[in-house]
């Protein structure tokens, strides 16, 4: 299972198609230090990826459509037995045209030398500014140098634009292929939350679940976690992203789990929470129901044509109705939402976009009124939730908290498509009503 080399040129004629007279180019993802000389696994910058399927560091992807000679260039780390002896196996500049597709392609050391000669042609550069400062300047360097000598030449590129609105919404709609992989992942997922709620027990330590969970990704496949696993039992469930998962689990907590597999570089994202011990207490249960609630009418509203912002209002609404039957807000609910009081309780938003990253590419917003619509091939995640802190202060005019509630945290997050007519609930296949979560 993959995306085969056909997908990626597709991909690159059609970014070509759009830049028309431009080039673009696009940098490799730095290599991570854990510690002194030792790395962290390697992992290709998504954009990167999308475009080559290329996995090594220190490798330069242009596309020029209007060279005559050469669309595709790549530049990558120069074979070197001795090195690839202790760091691996490099493709090399040679068999990077066979295997990747590309029309031309060069040690990484001649990128400045060979450079200019698909930007001379070009009426603008395509690349983001990225964090990799010293490649940033490499390529303003190179446009200021076109700049000067433009007046002689009449030619060359006269702006930079940011790639990430020319590419990010043609990753935003996933292929027949993507979706495949998508699938993958989020199926090894949902194996790791169903053998992780087997597993807890009161008695036992967070990071004995966190262990079963990325057992389970790595055992079926999987490149790891798509980010660090959230274990968070007790009063820990009330910090968003909480990592240190070292608590003893007790009998009356529950337990938030949010994690996600990695697989092929495509991402799952699943959060749920259950108690411990078995049973909800009341106030547990209260609040989990309101929350599930929340999430049902929020993946109604996750339809083709609506706006984005849509189904955070719904679950929004949902949250504080039932926040305020439970006399933990009060007052007018339009005036709470409007002055979001219920942002002690619930201060993120609903969701966001999945796929080659777990917060994936893609703009929210067209403008400041303007919410981007939903079309099939989109993917998001819907994440309501509830923390009580023990700490919690109320807004302004809204009650105080009573103990009871305090320490309480839960959320319940799946991976939706949108579809033609609708939604899939990707991760349908973990339980989550009450009676699933009490059995």
């Amino acid at each position: 299972m993959g995306i085969e080399q056909t997908e990626y040129r597709q991909r690159r004629e059609k970014l070509m198609e759009k830049i028309g007279n431009g080039t673009a180019i696009f940098c490799s993802a730095p290599t991570a230090v854990m510690h002194n000389d030792v790395g962290y696994i390697y992992r290709q910058h998504s954009d990167f990826f999308y475009l080559t399927g290329f996995n090594e560091s220190e490798a330069v992807a242009v596309l020029a459509p209007h060279h005559k000679e050469h669309r595709f260039i790549l530049f990558v780390q120069p074979k070197d037995p001795e090195k690839e002896t202790w760091t691996g196996y490099r493709v090399g500049a040679d068999a990077a045209k066979e295997e990747y597709g590309a029309d031309e392609a060069y040690p990484i050391t001649e990128l400045d030398e060979k450079l200019p000669q698909y930007l001379e042609g070009a009426d603008r550069i395509y690349y983001h500014l990225g964090r990799d400062e010293a490649f940033n300047e490499k390529v303003l360097s190179h446009w200021k140098r076109l700049i000067l000598t433009y007046p002689k030449r009449g030619t060359g590129p006269v702006a930079i634009e940011d790639t990430n609105f020319v590419l990010h919404p043609m990753r935003q709609i996933k292929s027949p292929a993507e979706l495949e992989m998508m699938r993958k992942a989020t199926a090894i997922s949902a194996a790791a939350h169903n053998r992780a709620r087997e597993f807890a027990t009161p008695g036992k330590y967070e990071y004995q679940v966190q262990a079963e969970i990325e057992h389970t990704f790595r055992l079926e496949g999987g490149m790891g976690p798509a980010y660090p696993s959230i274990v968070a039992s007790g009063a820990n469930a009330c910090i968003l992203h909480y990592i240190e998962n070292d608590r003893q689990m007790q009998e009356n907590d529950l337990l938030l789990i949010d994690a996600g597999c990695c697989y092929g570089y495509y991402n799952g994202d699943i959060t749920r929470t259950f108690p411990v011990g078995g049973k909800f207490t009341p106030e547990q249960k209260a609040i989990y129901e309101i929350v599930l609630e929340a999430q049902s009418k929020a993946i109604e509203a996750v339809r083709p044509g609506k706006a984005y912002n849509e189904y955070h209002d719904t679950a929004v609404r949902v949250l504080v109705e039932g926040l305020m039957n439970l006399g933990l807000l009060v007052g007018d609910i339009e005036e709470i939402i409007k002055e979001e009081k219920y942002k002690p309780f619930y201060m993120h938003k609903t969701g966001h976009w999945l796929g080659l990253d777990v917060h994936d590419a893609g703009t929210y917003k067209n403008s400041e009124d303007s919410w981007q619509i939903l079309q099939p091939g989109h993917i998001l995640t819907v994440e309501p939730g509830i923390y009580i802190a023990p700490d919690i202060k109320p807004a302004e005019g809204q009650p105080e908290i009573p103990e009871k509630w305090r320490g309480i945290g839960v959320r319940i997050e799946d991976d939706v498509l949108i579809t033609v007519d609708g939604n899939e609930v990707l991760t349908s296949m973990v339980p989550k009503s009450v009676e699933e979560m009490e059995s």
